[in-house]
């Protein structure tokens, strides 16, 4: 065991808490729901970007490469200033929803480089400009441009030309749980000496403002010894910390308080509000800055001027109060950094296979970064945001009616892995189950954890549904809960030998709320298909699946009875593993066959009307409208709506079924008294490979037809993964004509081209990994029956043939080449900074090279990266797939 595999059974025991301190600072707290008192729920423009530096936050903070306590009551980050911004640099920048072509979007460039599961170690690195900072050219060239075209980034402005920026290392470490060390590199990569002030910044978030907590937490300045200052923070719950601050220039207090007197020209009760120690930096007003040196936000003061080339360095330390004397507080810092950034190396290097080169190591390593970057402390607490504070003013009447108000039981207070802190600092149910798939790899237990918490009774509504998101937790996502629980039970059981069977049946009982849920609330004529919405999917659809038809006709879903299906599939499966030392969980088992079997029947036989799902002239499924009067329309979109059915796959080993003897003799009676529906989806009396048994949805032909399409380059498959339309539809765009107004689907393998669901994301070409990933999933799961003598041709057309584990394999390496040099020695996911490529960087090639971004999804053409670029979130999936293709020696480049 490894000093950070120690470190994770100590925190697991609650014999030191080393997740007690993290990155769970957001990077955006403003335009968000929770912070939108809004009658009519604009929550970007009730707290713009303007009002962040401000503005007191009532539920969360944020800031640059920031820590906080796991309940987010004293924060730490980073401002800075190049003496020609109009303000300081304390948060990142980014379009709101409206302002940009693609919708919401952050405009800066930052990489996560390293963090470990415990957090003792972490860095990442942020550019700063030398110039003024481009708020108005970002905003202004944002709304410009139409939806046709790309969208304007940092590095089209002239803010990095000529090299004249700063090259921010922010780098943390950890000598116990409750003491930090904190580091900054900061370069000049410009041609001229430049000026440089870095302010770490700790302050407490405002807990007090709002009548319902008063007590008031306290920084104030310690005694300072030589050149070491000293601010120490009292809290009534934290207790007391100490934050060393080594050779500063100068220390301001102010207090973490609203500037009423700048957001609505109303006068401040006192001078010392949040925006105080911007004031007095950049603009010299010092009659905001505490005199005696006490407040609730502080920040330190360093002052360079830093030649070229040339990198300063500033060294912090924060501990208990009084752990450490200032003359002990530096004397082993660079010992500690260099231990845990060698653990960190340790830990990692064990992890990977060996079959793995550096360069695949380095795209693991910052993945797994970014995924523990990404964790955020998540507050709203619904039912106090709609009624309003005994200390403001109340809410506006609407919002009783409004967002969220039927889900005042949600009481977020947590660590919850966020998709991306900036463009997406709230967690996303479905985003939520494919991050714990790498989070297993690294720290079973945080993965375990986030499952657990998203089903209690504080999150899970008591219908059974699992909240979406916060602008509407009532939304729709696929049930992938199941599948995630069961893949990390899977995954913890692989690596310790025995998995959780605790948390496993925990979630199954909540998963059966959640699985009647969508029996009662989605399946409208009870007919087992399923009509769930958009299902994240978002634009995929010809019109938004969201809304309700106005005459009463409904879309029923091939996508939405796929994952009902693949919802059965897991929960059976999960029935069957607790059945092995509970043989009361074999009868929960056959009731999901049996539902499983009802769906697969459905797919093909709409309402008995001999209708499906299944279009036997294109051999392909589509979702299908039905009228009021019974009429049926196959809407015949190519997209991964149709490839679903492929998920909804397992394969049962002779032994399991062996050990359940009454599971099996209910199955072969259901069998041979129903074999309408089991020779429709069931080869049970067709043993496979191995003595294995199938059950599925699609097999044989159908399947053959669906992978043809799905391995067709001039269909689904990209250089860089499985398409999400096909491509068939750049030349054959799908037009539908409803009441005087057409509709049409093209082939967009970038951003959106419509405004749907705020046109930040688009399902109409490019690839996504979530449902890339799954694909693999299904496709190994097939092999595992067919074995080696069941080959289709892949690519569609080239003569080659290959049996589906090697198709799952090929599809694996493309995705995983997104961030791998090709022979022009590009990587894939950087092809949307052409601008910042063509710049003559003297070091770009060196520092750039091993720094990679993860991006929400990816250009179906040429791999660029687009959307979120920091989604790691889904897309570091990539890790998993990296380390099964390194364990099974099939990872080529």
């Amino acid at each position: 065991m490894n000093a950070e595999q120690k470190r994770l059974e100590e925190n697991k025991a609650d014999e030191k808490p080393w997740h007690f301190w993290g990155p769970y600072l957001a990077e955006r707290a403003w335009g968000t729901v929770r912070e939108d008192y809004s009658p009519n729920g604009d929550a970007w423009n009730y707290f713009p970007h303007q009002h962040a530096r401000s503005r007191a936050y009532r539920w969360n903070e944020d800031g640059i490469g920031g820590i906080s306590d796991h309940k987010g009551r004293l924060c730490f980050a980073f401002a800075l200033w190049n003496e020609r911004d109009p303000f300081l640099k304390e948060r990142l920048f980014g379009l709101s929803q409206s302002e940009g072509n693609h919708g919401e979007d952050v405009k800066e460039l930052y990489w996560y480089l390293d963090n470990t599961p415990t957090h003792s170690f972490m860095r990442m690195v942020y550019r700063y400009p030398q110039s003024r900072f481009p708020y108005e050219e970002l905003i202004a060239r944002g709304a410009s441009r139409s939806k046709m075209e790309g969208e304007f980034e940092i590095w089209d402005t002239p803010a990095f030309a000529e090299d004249r920026f700063f090259e921010i290392e922010i780098e943390y470490a950890k000598a116990d749980p409750h003491d930090i060390l904190i580091r900054v590199n900061a370069k000049n990569s410009g041609p001229e000496a430049a000026p440089l002030h870095l302010l770490p910044t700790i302050w407490f978030r405002n807990t007090w403002s709002w009548g319902r907590d008063q007590t008031k937490p306290n920084l104030r300045k310690a005694a300072e010894r030589s050149h070491i200052a000293v601010v120490t923070a009292s809290h009534p719950a934290l207790g007391n910390y100490d934050l060393f601050c080594d050779s500063i220039d100068d220390l301001f207090f102010t207090e973490n308080e609203s500037n009423a007197e700048r957001l609505w020209g109303v006068g401040n009760s006192e001078p010392f509000v949040k925006d105080s120690i911007n004031d007095c930096v950049v603009n010299g007003k010092i009659d905001g800055i505490n005199p005696a040196q006490t407040g609730t936000k502080a920040a330190a003061h360093y002052k360079f001027n830093i030649p070229s080339g040339e990198t300063i360095s500033i060294r912090l330390r924060l501990t208990r109060g009084g752990a450490k004397t200032s003359a002990e507080s530096f004397a082993d810092f660079d010992a500690i950094f260099k231990l845990r950034r060698a653990e960190g190396d340790q830990f990692y290097n064990e992890l990977a296979p060996r079959s793995l080169g550096e360069e695949h190591r380095g795209i693991q390593r910052q993945a797994f970064a970014g995924l523990l970057w990404n964790k955020q402390f998540y507050h709203y607490i619904v039912n106090q945001w709609l009624d309003g504070d005994p200390g403001q003013p109340p809410p506006p009447p609407e919002r009783l009616e409004g967002r969220n108000s039927r889900w005042r039981h949600i009481y977020n207070e947590a660590v919850l892995s966020m998709p991306d802190k900036w463009e997406f600092p709230w967690y996303a149910s479905w985003d939520l189950a494919f991050h714990c798939i790498p989070l297993a790899l690294i720290d079973v237990q945080f993965a375990k954890s986030q499952l657990d918490l998203i089903v209690r009774e504080w999150y899970q509504h008591p219908n059974g549904q699992i909240p979406a998101y916060e602008w509407d937790f009532g939304d729709v996502n696929p049930p992938v809960i199941a599948w995630a629980a069961w893949r990390v039970y899977q995954i913890e059981r692989k690596e310790i030998g025995k998995g959780d069977r605790a948390f496993l049946e925990t979630i199954f009982h909540k998963m059966l709320l959640t699985f009647t849920w969508w029996v009662n609330r989605k399946d409208s004529e009870g007919n087992n298909i399923f009509q769930g919405g958009f299902l994240g999917l978002d634009n995929i659809g010809v019109f938004d699946r969201s809304a309700p038809l106005p005459d009463g006709t409904h879309l029923e879903e091939s996508d939405a009875t796929s994952w009902m299906g693949v919802f059965c599939l897991n929960l059976m499966r999960i029935a069957m593993e607790l059945a092995l030392e509970d043989h009361v969980y074999e009868n929960i088992a056959t009731k999901f066959f049996e539902h499983f079997l009802g769906i697969a029947g459905a797919m093909n036989n709409l309402g008995g009307k001999g209708i499906g799902l299944w279009d036997e002239e294109d051999e392909f499924y589509y979702d299908v409208l039905r009228t009021p009067g019974g009429r049926y329309f196959p809407l015949k979109v190519r997209s991964v709506v149709g490839l679903l059915p492929l998920l909804a796959v397992d394969v049962i080993q002779p032994q399991l079924i062996d050990a359940l003897p009454n599971f099996k003799r209910r199955l072969e009676w259901y069998l041979a008294n129903r074999p309408d529906l089991g020779s429709l989806i069931s080869r049970w009396h067709e043993p496979g490979a191995g003595e294995r048994r199938l059950i599925a949805i699609t097999r044989g032909h159908r399947m053959k037809c669906l992978l043809r399409r799905m391995l067709d380059p001039n269909e689904f498959l990209s250089d860089y993964g499985v398409r999400s339309v096909s491509k068939y539809h750049k030349e054959h765009p799908y037009a539908l004509t409803a009441r005087g107004r057409t509709m049409v689907v093209n082939y967009e393998p970038a951003e959106s081209q419509t405004g749907m669901f705020g046109g930040n994301s688009n399902w109409r070409g490019p690839v996504w990994f979530p449902i890339n990933y799954l694909l693999i999933e299904s496709l190994q799961q097939f092999h595992h029956y067919y074995g080696d003598d069941f080959i289709v041709e892949c690519p569609t057309g080239s003569g080659q043939f290959k049996h589906l584990r090697q198709i799952a394999d090929e599809l694996s390496n493309r995705l995983i080449k997104l961030w791998m040099r090709d022979k022009n020695g590009e990587r894939p996911f950087a092809r949307n900074q052409v601008a910042w490529a063509s710049q003559p960087m003297s070091h770009r090639q060196d520092a750039d090279a091993t720094r990679y971004l993860f991006h929400e999804y990816f250009h179906a053409d040429n791999g660029a990266g687009l959307g979120a670029s920091h989604q790691t979130g889904w897309t570091a999936l990539v890790a998993k797939l990296i380390q099964q293709q390194g364990e099974f020696g099939t990872i080529q480049g």
